[in-house]
C-alpha cells in the first residue's frame, strides 16, 4: 500500500485509549463518546447521590388499579406523606405512577392503586398459577416520598417528572435523592436535558430506561451549577403542573381555562383568545427555560461540540402547546383550528360536568364525586349556585328538541349564565363554528343550536371516551341504531332508582310524543299533494321505526329497572358498565366483552 493511501485512511480512524472506555460504567466500546463525555464519569455516577428503584408489579392491574376518576373521591387520598399516614387515613386509593406519554417536569398522574391498610390485599394476593402469595419487593421504604419518575420505554428522548405522595409501577420507576450533596432539581434537569441523547445510548443502546441504567449516569453537579438550575426547574415544574391541572383528567383540576379567563369574559371568543395568549406565553417561557438549562449544563460539562442547547417546539410538553399536543399530525397549518375546536369540546364537557353537579363555576374542584350524591349534597356546598345541576343526573341527548332540559338547551343556559345574555347568540355561533373546524363537519343552512345539538348527539360521547381513556364517567344509555332515545347518566350520582326515573320522566313521555307525531303526519297525508305525501311517508316511516325501537328499549329498561341494580365504584367502570346489558352504548369497547343480555 502506498504512503499516500495510508495517510488517506488515517483520516477515517479515531485512536481511543482503553482507559477512556473504563470511565464509562460497564466499559462499553463507545466509539462515539468524546473525551469530554468520558471525563464526566470521572466524578462518579448517580448511584452515589440517588437510589433508583423499580416499582411494583401488582400481579393483576384490573383488580388493583383504577383511573382516579372512577373511584369514590371520599376514598381517595392524594397527599399521604408516608406509609403510616396512608394507613391511618383509612382510605383505599392512592396515586400510582405508571409512566405514560412523553411529558416532562410534571403530570401523567392518572392512576390510583388499592393500598388500603398498608396494601394488605395486594401484598397478600395469590398467584393464580401457583395459589401462593407472590414474592415481590415493593420498595416500601420509598413509597410516598419526593422523587423523580420517568418513562421506562421511549423513542429516544427522556421524559422525567417530579413525583410526590405516590406509589410507583415498573413502567414508572423512580429515583430518590440521598444525602444533601445534590438537589433533586439538578438531577431532574440533567435527565430531561439534551445531554441525555448523547450519553444514554453509551449505557443502554436499547433506550430502555431501567433503574440500573439510570443509576450509571454521570453525577457531576458542582454547587454553582445547582444554584443556577434549581429555580429554573422549580418554575418548569410549576408551569407544567398548572398545565396538567387545566385538564379534567387531572385530580388537581380546579376550573375550565375558558371559564377562568375572568378578565376576558365578555365572549367565548375573547376568553379563547386570552387562553391562547397565555398558552403561547407559557410555551415560550418553557422553551427558553429548557434551553437555558441545556446551555448551563453544556457549559459546565464542556460539551459545546457534542450537544446543542436548542429545544424543538414539539418537545415542549405542555398540553396547551399545539406543536406538542398534535405532534403526530402533519397538518401544521391546522394546529390553531385543532386547538380551537378541542378547547370548545372541552368547554362543553365541563358544562356537562356542571349540569351533573361534578363541577361548579361557583367553587373550584370537584363537588359531587363520591357515591349516589344528590342536589342536596350540592347545595350543602354551594347554597346559592348561579347554575343549578340536574335533579337526577339524567340528561337527554337527542337529535331534536323533545325535552326542555336536554343537554343542548342546558348548554345554552350555561353559556348564558357564564358570559351573559347580551352576547349569547354570538357565543353560540362561535361555539358552533369552532366545532366545525375539527370535531364535526360543517353543514349548510344549520343554525348554531342545531350544530351544537348535532355535535352532542353524534360526537360528544366518542370524545368523552377518548378523554377518559375508555373509562367514561358520563354513561350513554341508548335505545339502539335509530337513536330514538339517548341520555347521559353520571356514574357517581347513579342510584338504584335511576332507571325507573329514566322510564317515567323520559322514555314513556317520549313514546307518547312519537305516537302524537305519527298521528299528526297521518292527518297531513289526507290533504297533501303527491310530492308532499312522499316526503311525509318518509318521515312517517322514520318515526314508526323509532317508536318500535323505543318500545323494545322500554321493555328492556323496565326489566333492569325492576332489578334495582347497585354499583360499587371500587369495582371500576370496566366491571360496572357491563351490568346493564345492551342498554348502554359502546359496551364491548369499555368492558372488552359483548353485552350480556338476559
Amino acid at each position: 500500500m502506498s504512503e499516500q493511501s495510508n495517510k488517506d485512511m488515517s483520516k477515517h480512524f479515531y485512536r481511543a485509549s482503553a482507559a477512556d472506555f473504563m470511565k464509562i460504567p460497564g466499559s462499553p466500546v463507545a466509539y462515539s463518546a468524546s473525551t469530554a463525555i468520558g471525563e464526566l464519569f470521572r466524578f462518579g455516577t448517580l448511584a452515589r447521590v440517588a437510589d433508583t428503584r423499580l416499582g411494583m408489579a401488582t400481579g393483576d392491574n384490573d383488580k388493583f388499579l383504577r383511573r382516579w376518576y372512577e373511584v369514590n373521591s371520599m376514598q381517595l387520598m392524594l397527599d399521604a406523606i408516608d406509609r403510616e399516614d396512608a394507613k391511618k387515613s383509612g382510605k383505599k386509593w392512592f396515586p400510582y405512577q405508571k409512566g405514560g406519554d412523553f411529558r416532562k417536569w410534571y403530570g401523567n398522574n392518572e392512576y390510583c392503586v388499592n393500598w388500603e391498610a398498608d396494601g394488605k390485599e395486594i401484598r397478600n394476593f395469590k398467584d393464580i398459577s401457583t395459589n401462593r402469595v407472590r414474592s415481590h419487593n415493593y420498595n416500601l421504604d420509598y413509597i410516598f416520598l419526593e422523587g423523580i419518575t420517568w418513562n421506562a420505554l421511549t423513542s429516544g428522548k427522556t421524559a422525567a417528572r417530579y413525583s410526590n405522595n405516590s406509589l410507583f409501577d415498573n413502567s414508572g420507576s423512580s429515583l430518590f435523592i440521598k444525602g444533601n450533596d445534590v438537589n433533586l432539581e439538578s438531577v431532574l434537569a440533567f435527565i430531561n436535558s439534551n445531554i441525555m441523547s448523547a450519553i444514554f445510548p453509551l449505557i443502554s443502546p436499547t433506550l430502555n430506561y431501567q433503574p440500573g441504567d439510570i443509576s450509571k449516569l454521570p453525577a457531576y453537579f458542582p454547587d454553582e451549577l445547582q444554584f443556577e438550575i434549581k429555580p429554573l426547574v422549580r418554575r418548569l415544574i410549576d408551569i407544567s403542573k398548572v398545565d396538567w391541572n387545566a385538564s379534567e383528567i387531572s385530580c388537581g383540576f380546579l376550573e375550565q381555562p375558558l371559564v377562568s379567563s375572568i378578565s376576558e369574559r365578555k365572549t367565548v371568543r375573547s376568553s379563547f383568545s386570552a387562553f391562547v395568549r397565555k398558552s403561547n406565553k407559557l410555551t415560550e417561557e418553557v422553551l427558553l427555560l429548557e434551553e437555558k438549562i441545556n446551555s448551563s449544563l453544556i457549559t459546565h460539562y464542556s460539551l459545546n461540540e457534542d450537544v446543542t442547547f436548542e429545544v424543538n417546539l414539539k418537545d415542549v410538553s405542555l398540553t396547551c402547546n399545539p406543536y406538542y399536543r398534535y405532534r403526530g399530525s402533519k397538518d401544521i397549518d391546522c394546529f390553531e383550528d385543532f386547538m380551537k375546536s378541542d378547547s370548545i369540546s372541552e368547554l362543553i364537557s365541563y358544562a356537562i360536568g356542571c349540569m351533573m353537579g361534578r363541577y361548579s363555576f361557583d367553587k373550584p374542584g370537584l363537588i359531587l364525586a363520591s357515591q349516589g350524591e344528590t342536589t342536596q349534597d350540592y347545595l350543602a356546598q354551594i347554597p346559592s349556585p348561579r347554575f343549578m345541576p340536574d335533579d337526577d343526573a339524567i340528561l337527554p341527548l337527542t337529535d331534536q328538541e323533545w325535552f326542555t332540559d336536554d343537554v343542548t338547551n342546558r348548554f345554552r343556559e350555561f353559556v348564558k349564565v357564564v358570559w351573559g345574555e347580551d352576547t349569547l347568540q354570538e357565543n353560540l355561533e362561535f361555539v358552533a363554528e369552532s366545532l366545525c373546524l375539527h370535531a364535526i363537519k360543517p353543514k349548510k343552512s344549520e343554525t348554531a343550536m342545531e350544530t351544537i345539538r348535532r355535535y352532542l348527539s353524534t360526537q360528544f360521547f366518542a370524545d368523552h371516551m377518548k378523554t377518559y381513556k375508555k373509562r367514561p364517567i358520563y354513561w350513554l344509555f341508548s335505545s339502539g341504531k335509530q337513536k330514538a332515545f339517548e341520555c347521559l347518566v353520571y356514574l357517581h350520582r347513579y342510584n338504584e332508582g335511576t332507571l325507573s326515573r329514566m322510564r317515567t320522566e323520559y322514555v314513556t313521555p317520549l313514546m307518547g310524543k312519537y305516537e302524537s307525531q305519527i298521528r299528526h303526519i297521518e292527518e297531513q297525508q289526507e290533504t297533501a299533494s303527491t310530492a308532499e305525501k312522499n316526503k311525509l311517508s318518509k318521515a312517517l316511516k322514520g318515526y314508526q321505526s323509532k317508536l318500535n325501537e323505543l318500545r323494545e328499549f322500554d321493555n328492556k329498561l323496565k326489566h333492569y329497572a325492576d332489578r334495582r341494580i347497585s354499583l360499587d365504584l371500587d369495582d371500576g367502570v370496566k366491571v360496572n358498565y357491563g351490568k346493564f346489558g345492551d342498554l348502554l352504548a359502546k359496551v364491548k369497547e369499555i368492558t372488552g366483552k359483548a353485552p350480556i343480555t338476559d
